[in-house]
């Protein structure tokens, strides 16, 4: 994949690298296609348990690539519509990724790098991280990014799809995009990794599952329900009782290497 670099450690790290440093890491066509295609792979690997997302050169990822977006302008209607809905796929592909995915921000993470952004389930980003929906400045909206935005910067999203404007990563922090600011990423980012590989693997994934399914949810007896059969499932799991024994004995988990 020549818009992507990976690498897998022995302990089930995956670094996924967004590699198109001479276009500030933004979106085309092929980066879509490649990202669909490996977070599906990762997301079915067993050996991996934990998926770091960056990006190379200066940027994390500035949006659309001019280039593609001035092709997109010569297509047909539907034809955009295909465009978009391959983008909306992909984001969708790493929002429900079973493994759970830490986003690294440095530099510019505009537009469709804020979709990005949004799906991680950890985001830390660099003290001079620059953050902006600024499609409307195109005369375009966000709207294959939208779902997955709001959802992280709630009304938030009613100043910044609107006015375009560029904000800082403490600004980002402060409406729910972003968990921590700190200089040094890779630093940053491991006692975050430390704590995803002592909990199970399993586990991890079903409670990302979980907080998709009860999002949003009028907490009723079928929601009530829902949760007892996944609590009892995890209870009577191979996983759910490794942990427990584990604790009783004071020992450490199975999936503790």
């Amino acid at each position: 994949m020549s818009t992507l670099k990976l690498d897998i450690s022995a302990n089930g790290i995956a670094r996924l690298t967004l590699n198109r440093p001479d276009r500030h890491n933004a979106f085309d066509e092929a980066m879509i296609d490649d990202l669909t295609q490996i977070f599906s792979v990762l997301g079915d690997n067993p050996a991996v348990r934990v998926v770091v997302l960056n990006g190379a050169g200066e940027s994390f990822c500035a949006g659309g690539d001019l280039n593609w977006m001035q092709r997109a302008a010569q297509k047909t209607e539907a034809e955009n519509e295909a465009d978009a809905l391959a983008l909306a796929t992909m984001l969708h592909t790493l929002n429900t990724c079973p493994k759970p995915v830490i986003g690294l921000i440095h530099g510019a993470c505009f537009g469709g790098g804020v979709g990005l952004a949004a799906c991680c389930d950890m985001v830390v980003a660099a003290p001079d991280a620059r953050f902006g929906l600024t499609e409307v400045r195109l005369g375009l909206i966000p709207a294959a990014i939208s779902p997955f935005v709001v959802a992280k910067i709630g009304a938030a999203a009613r100043r910044y799809f609107l006015t375009g404007e560029r904000f800082s990563a403490d600004e980002a922090r402060r409406i729910g995009l972003v968990h921590e600011v700190k200089a040094g990423l890779d630093a940053a980012a491991a006692p975050l990794i430390d704590g995803l590989l002592a909990s199970g693997p399993q586990a991890v994934a079903d409670a990302k599952a979980l907080i998709g399914d009860v999002t949003g949810r009028t907490i009723d007896n079928e929601l009530l329900r829902l949760t007892a059969r996944r609590i009892a499932a995890r209870r009577a799991s191979d996983e759910g009782r490794e942990g427990i024994a584990a604790f009783l004995e004071k020992r450490k988990p199975g999936w503790v290497r």
